[in-house]
């Protein structure tokens, strides 16, 4: 009988020793969850007191500084910029060991901005200055303890966007009006340049392009890619394609041809034809009527020309009333010439090998001229032809091994621009 006492009042004993051990654990658990709970809120806190901090350029809190924007002026050393900026003049002196890659004084162009960090207290101490090399890249300058420079790269955001214009006036108006990057016109003009002769667009032609545009913060700073386009010109509808694969890349059309030529539609651009192809013009400055077996190109004194396809230069030289002059064999067929340059381009001389779209000089108005214009003038087999009305052989179509995804390709982008090509 005591035994059985005894036993029963040890395991009481435990019995009560183990719900205390186990409500013990209950607060310990508690507590650990409570300090926890309050960590994260605190951390929370944090993370959203640091989302409001206004940091720019990578680590500048500039809300703490007095923010100072400045424009260089021409002739304005670098250095001079940061020691009245505050900045010591050993340490601007240390600018001259910047690796050239980060930042070369040398390069900096007249015209550009930069901003000024200061602090707010009664020593406006300069402890930054940012140079905006362009809307994308920015030189930091850190004075806070040692020199140290860094390049910043603004986050470039890419938009794709399909739009379509009507022209009325001129392409470059019609994209203006319709508050597009004006890096089209140019983007456009370089697809087209060997099938569209756009100094011969007209009311009603148009065109829809499927594009990327790069924006920095909310400014767009330019066409990143062009993928399709479809481009109305006099009643005709012109496909292009972006397509590569190894080697092969570039614009086609719907039937996988090139639309590079073997000779450009123009040997400028964004100009206006002011005389045409004629053998019965009177000179505007003789007086007497004679034959005109070229184009006149009107163009600001300064338009670089190009030569329209790869050739050999043959002449460079001042020749009479077309003042400076250059001509360029194409090949058997045909020659090519550049009247009333104003100067030629740098290093160009006879005998040179020049490539399409190579400058070879500058509209002028050398010689018997008016005013600055380009006579441009094609030879086929020695005899004058019209160049509005010259035809020019696209190169190798895509190659027969590509010729299938170029066409999966070229469907999923009609599906994109919601148009059916006819072919």
């Amino acid at each position: 009988m005591r035994d059985f006492t005894v036993s029963t009042i040890n395991y009481k004993t435990l019995k009560n020793k183990f719900i205390i051990l186990l409500l013990g654990l209950s607060i310990a658990i508690a507590s650990c969850n409570q300090i926890t709970e309050e960590e994260q809120d605190a951390q929370i806190i944090q993370e959203i007191s640091e989302d409001k901090l206004n940091i720019e350029y990578g680590g500048i809190i500039v809300d703490n500084y007095d923010a100072i924007d400045k424009t260089i002026s021409s002739g304005t050393a670098v250095s001079n910029l940061f020691i009245s900026a505050g900045v010591d003049p050993k340490t601007a002196y240390q600018l001259n060991f910047t690796p050239d890659s980060i930042f070369s004084a040398k390069r900096v162009k007249a015209g550009k901005s930069y901003t000024i960090y200061q602090t707010k207290d009664s020593l406006q101490k300069t402890d930054y200055i940012v140079y905006h090399r362009s809307l994308v890249e920015h030189v930091v300058f850190d004075f806070k303890d040692s020199l140290d420079v860094s390049l910043y790269k603004k986050p470039v955001t890419t938009v794709s966007k399909i739009d379509s214009v009507k022209i009325e006036t001129s392409m470059w108006n019609a994209i203006v009006e319709n508050n597009l990057n004006l890096g089209l016109a140019g983007e456009l003009s370089e697809i087209y340049a060997w099938v569209i002769d756009f100094f011969g667009i007209q009311v009603g032609d148009g065109f829809k392009v499927y594009y990327d545009e790069d924006y920095v913060d909310s400014t767009s700073v330019g066409i990143s890619k062009i993928h399709a386009a479809v481009f109305n010109h006099n009643n005709k509808e012109y496909y292009a394609y972006y397509y590569k694969n190894g080697d092969t890349e570039g614009f086609w059309d719907e039937n996988g041809n090139s639309l590079k030529k073997a000779f450009l539609k123009a040997p400028l651009k964004f100009t206006r034809i002011s005389s045409g192809f004629t053998y019965a013009r009177k000179h505007p400055i003789h007086k007497v009527v004679r034959p005109h077996t070229g184009v006149d190109y009107a163009a600001p004194k300064g338009t670089p020309v190009m030569s329209i396809g790869d050739g050999k230069v043959i002449l460079r030289a001042y020749k009479g009333g077309g003042g400076n002059t250059v001509y360029i064999k194409h090949n058997s067929v045909y020659k090519t010439g550049y009247l009333h340059l104003s100067a030629y381009a740098k290093g160009l001389k006879v005998g040179d090998q020049v490539k399409q779209g190579q400058v070879i000089g500058y509209v002028g108005s050398t010689g018997a001229s008016t005013g600055p214009h380009l006579d441009f003038r094609v030879w086929k087999n020695g005899t004058p032809i019209n160049p509005l009305k010259m035809e020019s052989p696209s190169i190798e179509p895509i190659p027969e091994k590509y010729m299938h995804e170029f066409k999966t390709v070229r469907d999923s982008l009609n599906k994109e621009l919601g148009i059916t090509p006819n072919s």
